[in-house]
């Protein structure tokens, strides 16, 4: 359906869990967080009921994420059910990949058709420091894994001045071989990101500073600004949040793991869908889809997002 604005609104990405094994620094404290309790957790059948109601509004595409969904248990079969929802085309997860390599072909067999896999170095002590105690092997198996069963593989890097733009010509490297997308996105002030100065705040434009030899390339759907190396078999994008926003082609919604709905990533505003069933679920979806902001706020590292909830507790 469309909003007020005209944008089709056919997107809905649901966390799963607000739960994470990393603890990435702009996303999560060190501590962790407060972890909620297992009745406070939309389970897989509530979960599947407002994705169905919501593809009943024209939602057509769907992706999974956390905090980090593959820490959740069965979480192959909610691909299953959700894949066969009608209606739904396109079906996708969010992971830092440390636990995908051993269910990579489960999830492909059950009907799962992309990853978005995190990736912010390919240095091994950078990597274990950027997620307070990761492995980078763990997720290169899994972007691996992913690739050998037949699956999409999106890798999103997000730029961190003074941490990983160096690295931005070794990243880009991996796309010479692989058909896959690497996507560099600009640090977002939201949740936990006060580890980091405003020299951290880049804009992806630094990017063509490193790779003087991108080609553009005819961007088919989503919001990165797409590229290719001379020869490459896969390709770059760019994300922009803060340096030229995307927000009048946005077309998605957000499902937190505790039941509510954000029309808008970095809006305050939240709207509870738990316990809502049939067409009073419905109604509540279609004007929450309606009544989507325009635009968010958050244009700079000095104006920080509106959202109350980490990223952790949102799922990007």
């Amino acid at each position: 359906m469309k909003d007020q604005f005209g944008r089709t609104i056919d997107y809905l990405r649901i966390s799963i869990t607000d739960l994470c094994n990393y603890r990435c620094m702009y996303c999560m404290p060190e501590e962790g967080v407060c972890k909620l309790s297992h009745e406070d957790i939309l389970s897989y059948e509530e979960i599947i009921e407002i994705a169905k109601a919501a593809t009943e509004l024209g939602v057509r595409k769907i992706r999974v994420t956390g905090g980090e969904p593959l820490v959740r248990k069965d979480v192959v079969s909610l691909i299953r059910s959700l894949a066969g929802l009608p209606g739904v085309e396109d079906l996708a997860i969010t992971t830092n990949a440390s636990r995908l390599a051993p269910i990579a072909r489960d999830l492909k067999e059950a009907g799962l058709k992309r990853v978005n896999i995190s990736l912010d170095t390919l240095d091994e002590e950078k990597f274990r420091y950027i997620t307070r105690g990761g492995k980078l092997w763990d997720t290169l198996d899994g972007i691996q894994a992913a690739a050998e069963c037949g699956m999409k593989v999106k890798i999103n890097t997000v730029l961190i001045g003074g941490f990983n733009v160096d690295e931005i010509p070794a990243l880009a490297e991996l796309t010479r071989k692989q058909d896959l997308e690497l996507r560099f996105i600009e640090l977002m002030p939201i949740g936990h990101t006060h580890p980091f100065g405003k020299e951290a705040y880049v804009a992806d434009s630094i990017v063509s500073d490193y790779l003087s030899d991108l080609e553009p390339v005819h961007r088919e759907d989503g919001v990165a600004r797409l590229y290719h190396l001379p020869g490459a078999k896969g390709k770059i994008g760019m994300i922009s949040p803060l340096s030229n926003h995307f927000c009048d082609d946005c077309n998605r919604i957000r499902l937190t793991a505790d039941g509510h709905l954000k029309p808008c990533l970095h809006s305050k505003e939240e709207i509870p869908v738990r316990g809502l069933h049939g067409e009073t679920l419905k109604e509540t979806l279609r004007q929450a889809m309606y009544n989507k902001p325009a635009r968010h706020k958050t244009l700079s590292y000095k104006s920080r997002s509106d959202s109350a909830r980490n990223m952790n507790a949102i799922g990007g």
